[in-house]
């Protein structure tokens, strides 16, 4: 049983208005694809959703429907989510009209919006037990500017002033277009969250009609309905704006990014975590830190990163699924990213400035990897150190390994990859070519210059390369004289 059942005696299904075209975010990808914290906007409501035990979660859909119900059906790291598809679109009233048939009559039917995506579990449940299956509870916040938003009109009346508006039976949501000039003066607003036992909300949502300025059917029409069906109204007052604020333009999507960003960074700071500009650090992802990280300024993690302790990012690295150890340092504008296969980095390792490491790099403990160097699919063993310029692509390096500025495996053979072998304790010399499949034999040097076709045996010195010639008064070709 989930915990929204226990507290509620009855299940909670959720729905998640997400039909609207985003006409102000001049775009062709749906309002609710654009991005958040790394995620689609909708993806952080359908997260909270399944946070508080939604039995169903239905989806709404309407402009670009085909395109939103691929990318959530395709990124959702659990159950796929219901979608019932608005077309035209009317209205909010006209939305849950398509959702509701997807819903049983047993359970607290819970309204969200696909582009407010900071809305807190803690707050859902509390508006869920507000409702307590025989009321209409509604999520409200006084605001300064109300411009835009429906008003909460209460029994007294009241038009301005905190008290007047704290107080009182909830009579109606007027949205502003059709509000007088009293109504339009309060600061009291409909989130556009509710929870509403669904046999009343299927009743009254049979009722509304589109007869105000928008010729849309408004779901805030069943406050009407439910006062005069004496169904009590509930107001569920929160004072943090953050968690009901929605997104209708690029500028109100990047102030988003930047609230949310500062109160991740508060939270890492809370923990421990040193930030050198909480302004200046973005999480696309989750990050798990140890004890007494650091982490510079203009660095962006993504999927799942965890920084064990001492360690230290420097400036202006991306860092994504990657597993770091204790002491290591990543220098500046070092590229991390594991995709789906990872990368881990040792104990006390040393990376970049300006590497690369791709999806399965595994280094152990105080590799070096130092600037212009890219490493992919290939693992270092402890003390392991390539410190210039170099590519390591499909190889398994041993342990104490020098690996030369300029030299690189050749791994791919134009159909297919193949693996690099390097024994512990070898050294290659500057601007040598490894071809794949081969292995360097334990302890052996391979001589700068050098193109490699064939394994090599332990402790040997192995060179591949034309002999020196010199030639005395040789005389260096010159450019033709110009012609007049």
């Amino acid at each position: 049983m989930n915990q929204s059942t226990q507290d509620n005696q009855e299940p909670v299904d959720v729905v998640i208005m997400a039909a609207g075209k985003g006409t102000r975010m001049k775009s062709s990808l749906p309002k609710v694809l654009h991005r958040l914290g790394g995620r689609a906007l909708v993806a952080h409501v359908i997260d909270t959703a399944t946070r508080i035990g939604g039995r169903h979660i239905v989806v709404v859909t309407g402009h670009g429907a085909p395109e939103v119900e691929a990318a959530l059906a395709g990124t959702m790291s659990g159950a796929t989510p219901l979608f019932a598809r608005q077309m035209p679109q009317l209205g909010t009233g006209h939305a849950m009209q398509q959702a509701i048939p997807l819903l049983p009559d047993d359970g607290t039917v819970l309204v969200l919006s696909g582009d407010v995506p900071l809305i807190d579990a803690d707050t859902l449940r509390a508006l869920v037990a507000e409702s307590a299956g025989r009321r209409l509870a509604l999520l409200t916040i006084r605001v300064a500017d109300p411009k835009g938003y429906g008003r909460i009109v209460r029994v007294q009346g009241a038009t301005d002033g905190a008290d007047a508006e704290s107080e009182g039976e909830v009579q109606a949501i007027v949205e502003e277009k059709d509000a007088s000039e009293a109504q339009r003066a309060i600061r009291e607003i409909y989130s556009g969250v509710m929870a509403v036992p669904a046999r009343l909300l299927r009743a009254w949502l049979a009722r509304l009609d589109n007869h105000n300025a928008q010729g849309e059917y408004y779901l805030t029409d069943i406050v009407g309905f439910a006062t005069v069906d004496g169904v009590p109204v509930v107001a569920h007052r929160i004072e943090d704006a953050l968690q009901v604020a929605g997104v209708n333009s690029p500028s109100q999507l990047a102030a988003l990014e930047r609230a949310l960003q500062l109160r991740r960074a508060e939270q890492l700071m809370s923990q421990g975590v040193r930030l050198a500009d909480p302004a200046r650090f973005d999480l696309r992802g989750t990050l798990v830190c140890e004890s007494d990280v650091e982490i510079d300024v203009n660095c962006v993690f993504e999927g799942a990163v965890s920084l064990g302790a001492d360690v230290r990012i420097g400036a202006n690295c991306v860092i994504a699924n990657a597993r770091i150890e204790s002491g290591a340092v990543i220098h500046p504008f070092t590229h991390i990213d594991g995709e789906q296969a990872g990368v881990t980095i040792g104990a006390g390792a040393r990376i970049g400035p300006f590497a690369r490491l791709r999806p399965g790099a595994r280094l152990g403990a105080e590799v070096h990897i130092g600037n212009f160097v890219e490493v992919k699919n290939s693992t270092l063993g402890n003390g392991a150190k390539a410190n210039h310029l170099a590519y390591l692509g499909d190889a398994t390096v041993g342990q104490r390994v020098n690996y030369g500025a300029g030299s690189i495996t050749a791994n791919y053979d134009g159909a297919n990859k193949h693996r690099t072998i390097i024994g512990d304790d070898v050294h290659v010399g500057s601007n040598c070519v490894l071809v794949a499949p081969i292995t360097i034999g334990a302890g052996g040097t391979v001589g700068g210059g050098s193109t490699i076709t064939k394994s090599t045996e332990p402790g040997t010195l192995t060179v591949s390369r034309a002999r020196q010639a010199s030639f005395a008064d040789w005389e260096r070709p010159q450019k033709a004289p110009k012609k007049d």
